[in-house]
């Protein structure tokens, strides 16, 4: 562009101020949008790309297909011995274990102790993770058991400003030992799965009270292989059908491939990958942000090339007189599509500087620590700017371009691109209305999922996982337990092997039914202990519950198990095995050489996930002490101190071991905190979105009710009253807000449906969200049209008439 043309534009912009503040605005409010959550989508997709040979690291997983079974699906643990074996087998393979992790062991001081991010790991470790060392040698390190690699982080936490080289930690994983610190690497980046700031050598034997370390079907830790090429992947993964059949015969029966997979997943991926059967929530959240920035672009632009058809029949007078003095054709669309191109640079921009201002917000709206990377970002709104400054640019220019030259000059402009501007408006709207009715569904399925029964009241209830500490043996437990029932205000005390938020673990067992097809069904197996079912307060639909007057209740020696033992199940598993109702399945035996009898049935009791489907369990009784105990605790008062209290009987026993506890509440809280920060970016997008399309539709009305001046002016000298004239302007901007719900309701249905079919528990998609969408899509374009109609229809007829 020459100096004349940017002399042009800049008259153009000042001319029309309010014009040129809504455009530029508009169009800089929708590039920030789609720069933030593009930085959003860059950041989830890039996890372990900062690794090195990252595109030859896979996670092998162990995918459960159990006959009927609610917990199938595909999980990034595998059985804690599967690489012993596989090495075994494939002596060439190159591959480490991860054990433990977040949480993963604690570091003792003293006589206390705090649970910290620990790892153990195969010597080979640093032959798969490069991990950038500042000291020491990483490799050379795990190969001695007694040492400990620590991050530049906790390196610091521990030993301050001193050197930590060559100095001793006490860490207890299974047990507690002394290591020296031989080597220190750098902090993992955020954009990792990998949770470790304490590396060590995982035991070269199973620990004593891992049993299951080689029990297939089981999943206790993360295995990972590299490979030289994709094509040495994809045949391992050919030969692993056979590796399972000659390997897991003895715990999974005659056909283990029936059962179990081994699906190698590249590590990159490992971040978005559905966890069990759980939908793909993440990968869908992240597709979500990545669409509703795209689509925030999309409206944008549209407000840009709608203001822009309105702005170039302002200037007709202006490209009339160019013709007439000698301007072809190809030089007036060059000159315009520089200014679209320059008026997109300025949006950009302004947009930079609204994205930095606003990513705090959003960092805090999210849960997210988003920068700019300066290095990728300018580049990229280079591109944009050239894109978008084309694309939206191009109508207008040739709307521009074609007037014709002499037959202008007596003109002032017309309705040139009246029907696409309406056009624009229908689609603008469209896709903001579908965004406000994924908010609102969004909004809404938050909210039951908070709110929907649980089986038990969350009120008033604590849970204790801390008790799954190796250092909390069955008869420190005890003392723990019958501590906490004597602090003042505690109602009851249970036990069991999983609790609320997923702490414990808990196993799938088949159930032999007669009559049906082996290996039988697949149920969830949960072991419980004195006043689990107290504590809770299940809803009894049928039978009774567990005590310890009858002794074929109690399971705890399992020696005797073949004579049979009682259980009481769930709804779902009485449904499952083929019951009616919940008193038809009392007194019944299933289970084949292993019998259960069945003296109870019992409501849901939901501990998972609102993703996870509501699945068959089975509760068996162990007097003694579950295996892997989480202790609730039922109580009236005030929680802080009452948490203060379970607090100080714990470290009167146990100070040595990590104390944790929270109220059910906060524990649930994980499973709803990655919807939710969705939900937040979604309506901060959807609400921007809005904001775009109310800009340009106030600009679209500023510019027609100028341009009717004269008309308005007729109409009231002929009898029209105000209201008359009100009517005639909003009416015509409500037709297409009416036709934009054509295309919102039909996508925001097919995205919420989508959406919801994540959850197993989720809210009906009622009309009156669409329609309430709708309403107040239609109230704030009435709003937005609402000043410049009555602004208009209360002008002097006098006036009117005589304005040009």
């Amino acid at each position: 562009m020459n100096r004349f043309a940017l002399l042009s534009l800049y008259r153009s912009l000042t001319r029309h101020k309010l014009h040129a503040a809504l455009d530029i605005g508009g169009l800089a409010v929708g590039i920030a949008v789609f720069l933030v959550l593009g930085l959003y989508v860059r950041f989830e997709t890039g996890f372990e790309t900062w690794l090195p040979d990252h595109d030859r690291i896979y996670r092998v997983q162990t995918e459960l297909h159990l006959p009927g079974g609610t917990f199938n699906g595909t999980y990034p643990q595998t059985m804690a011995g599967m690489l012993e074996q596989m090495r075994a087998d494939f002596p060439d393979l190159a591959g480490t274990r991860i054990r433990g992790g977040k949480d993963g062991g604690s570091v003792i001081r003293g006589d206390q102790a705090t649970r910290e991010d620990v790892a153990q790991v195969d010597p080979s470790f640093f032959d798969i993770f490069a991990l950038p060392m500042v000291r020491g040698n990483g490799a050379r390190a795990l190969a001695d058991p007694s040492a400990v690699l620590l991050s530049r982080s906790a390196a610091h936490k521990f030993f301050g400003e001193s050197d930590p080289m060559g100095q001793t930690m006490r860490i207890a994983v299974d047990a507690p030992a002394t290591y020296r610190v031989a080597g220190i690497f750098e902090d993992l980046p955020a954009n990792t799965a990998l949770r470790f700031s304490i590396l060590m050598q995982i035991p070269r034997t199973a620990p004593p009270a891992q049993w299951m370390w080689y029990k297939w079907g089981t999943a206790s830790l993360e295995t990972y292989v590299k490979f030289r090429t994709p094509a040495d992947a994809r045949a391992f993964q050919q030969r692993l059908p056979a590796f399972i059949k000659r390997r897991a015969g003895q715990d999974l029966g005659p056909d283990p491939t029936a059962v179990i997979s081994l699906p190698l997943l590249p590590i990159t991926a490992g971040h978005l990958q559905p966890t069990g059967p759980e939908s793909a929530g993440r990968k869908l959240t992240v597709v979500t942000m990545g669409v509703v920035g795209a689509l925030t672009l999309l409206i944008a632009i549209v407000n840009h090339v709608s203001l822009a058809t309105a702005q170039a029949s302002l200037r007709a007078r202006e490209v009339a007189m160019r013709k007439v003095l000698g301007a072809d054709r190809a030089a007036l669309l060059r000159q315009f599509l520089g200014e679209a191109i320059v008026i997109v640079a300025v949006a950009a921009l302004v947009a930079l500087i609204l994205a930095e201002i606003g990513l705090p917000f959003v960092n805090a709206a999210g849960g997210l620590s988003l920068t700019i990377p300066y290095a990728v970002v300018v580049p990229t709104l280079l591109c944009l700017v050239l894109v978008v400054g084309v694309v939206a640019g191009w109508y207008p220019a040739l709307l521009l371009s074609r007037y014709p030259g002499v037959a202008m000059l007596g003109r002032g402009g017309g309705r040139g691109g009246s029907h696409l501007r309406e056009a624009l408006v229908v689609l603008q709207f469209g896709l903001a209305i579908a965004f406000v009715i994924g908010t609102v569904v969004l909004t809404a399925q938050m909210a039951h999922s908070r709110k929907t029964d649980l089986g038990f009241r969350r009120d008033g209830l604590m849970v204790v996982p801390s008790l799954l500490d190796q250092g909390i043996w069955a008869e420190r437990a005890r003392s723990i337990l019958a501590a906490m029932r004597d602090i003042p205000g505690v109602a009851s005390v249970g036990v069991g092997s999983i609790g609320p938020g997923g702490d414990g673990t808990a196993n799938v067992d088949a159930v032999e039914v007669p009559g049906r097809p082996q290996p039988g069904v697949s149920i969830l197996a949960v072991t419980t202990g004195k006043g689990f079912f107290d504590t809770y307060a299940p809803r009894l639909l049928a039978g009774r519950l567990f005590d310890d007057a009858h002794r074929a209740d109690d399971s705890s020696d399992w020696r005797t198990w073949p004579q049979g033992r009682n259980i009481v199940i769930n709804r779902k598993a009485a449904a499952a095995l083929g019951f009616r109702t919940p008193q038809e399945a009392i007194g019944r035996t299933v289970g084949g050489g292993l019998p259960r009898t069945i003296i109870g049935v019992i409501d849901q009791l939901r501990f998972f996930s609102p993703r996870t489907p509501e699945g068959a369990v089975y509760y068996v009784y162990n007097r003694d002490m579950p295996p892997s105990p989480v202790a609730v605790i039922r109580f009236s008062g005030d929680r802080k101190a009452m948490l203060e209290a379970v607090r100080a009987a714990w470290r009167r026993i146990a100070p040595d071991v990590p104390f944790s506890a929270a109220m059910v509440g906060q524990r649930l809280e994980s499973f709803y905190q990655a919807d939710e920060q969705a939900t937040r970016l979604f309506a901060i997008g959807a609400g921007l979105a809005v904001l775009i399309g109310c800009v340009g539709l106030w600009g679209l009305a500023s510019f027609n009710t100028a341009r009717r001046i004269k008309e308005i002016g007729i109409r009231k000298t002929l009898g029209a009253s105000s209201g008359d004239i009100v009517a005639l302007l909003v009416g015509q901007f409500l037709r297409p807000v009416l036709l934009a719900n054509l295309i919102a309701w039909p996508l925001a249905f097919v995205a919420m449906r989508t959406w919801l079919a994540g959850f197993d528990d989720r809210i009906t998609l009622s009309p009156l969200y669409f329609i309430g969408a709708s309403l107040l899509a239609i109230a704030v374009a009435v709003l937005t049209v609402l000043g410049q109609s009555l602004r208009a229809s209360r002008a002097a007829p006098a006036w009117a008439l005589r304005h040009d």
